[in-house]
């Protein structure tokens, strides 16, 4: 990887990173091994995917210098609060094996998506114990996950160190470009995750317009939603399981899509979201005891 994003803060970051999400509490190690390999530098994590562990075992194993790697993770909504930042952050670091964190997040804006629910003032301390990890050195750089504009700009009122990156669910069909637009017009990156997509049908692989785009480029279905997203100034973090897939998800700097396509891509009718949403879907936290 050779191709980098500047941060609000000067630093640099590739502009492709490592998923390393996984829904059955599986050792990654061996798909991680594999993605350093293949030249990953970045490596997107949560205390809720289960995978720290995995990630900071495979980057021992690797033997690669630490400065050579970004890791990210977040810290979710049972993590919350003043009292409990700093605890999450540590069990993190244990996980990971690991100093320090290069861009720790808030997974999540909300706790419970009530209407009474007082989630500014909650997001804001735990915002301000996230600056006191920075003070420390345990912690590089902050960022957020699935907030929108105004989940931001609660935190953009409240912080003394802004977030340098915010991770939403981007790709075709599910683009939000309000939000993209609010992140960039604040100096925030904008990051995706699912920028494959993912629904239940996993209906963005299938979709038509992709299909035509991609036999008029000549690259495959992922490749067209990654340069899509690279265009439009997104890092994308594509998780893959196969070194072939790992190596095709980086090969999308030698062609660009044409502004019209970029713009269909924008406004093709809503597919493969997910469906959570941040003010009023809470994900489930799986139990896995290992988590510890």
């Amino acid at each position: 990887m050779n191709e980098f994003y500047t941060l609000n803060d000067g630093s640099k970051i590739p502009k492709i990173g490592f998923g390393t999400y996984n829904e059955e509490f599986k050792d990654n190690k061996a798909i991680i091994l594999q993605a350093i390999e293949c030249g990953y530098r970045f490596f997107d994590t949560a205390s809720l995917y289960e995978t720290e562990r995995s990630l900071g075992n495979a980057l021992k194993e690797s033997g690669i210098a630490r400065k050579d790697v970004i890791l990210e993770t977040k810290l979710w909504i049972d993590e919350m609060g003043a009292d409990n930042v700093r605890k999450a952050c540590d069990k993190s670091l244990n996980r990971l094996q690991t100093d320090y964190i290069d861009i720790y997040m808030i997974h999540w804006p909300r706790q419970t998506g009530a209407d009474d629910e007082n989630w500014k003032q909650l997001d804001a301390e735990t915002w301000h114990a996230m600056e006191e990890l920075v003070k420390q050195g345990k912690v590089k750089r902050l960022g957020l996950s699935n907030f929108l504009p105004h989940h931001l700009a609660n935190i953009l009122a409240n912080c003394t160190i802004k977030p340098v990156v915010d991770q939403l669910e981007l790709h075709p069909g599910w683009s939000q470009e309000a939000a993209v637009a609010f992140c960039k017009a604040n100096n925030v990156l904008p990051m995706a995750w699912s920028p494959l997509g993912r629904g239940r049908e996993n209906a963005t692989i299938g979709n038509s317009i992709l299909v035509r785009l991609a036999q008029k480029y000549g690259k495959s279905i992922q490749q067209i939603n990654l340069r899509f997203l690279l265009q439009k100034g997104i890092l994308p973090i594509p998780k893959a399981s196969s070194p072939a897939h790992m190596k095709s998800n980086l090969d999308v700097f030698d062609f660009e899509l044409c502004d019209d396509d970029v713009s269909l891509l924008s406004y093709m009718p809503q597919t493969a979201w997910l469906g959570e949403h941040p003010d009023f879907v809470i994900p489930d936290r799986k139990s896995n005891p290992a988590n510890v």
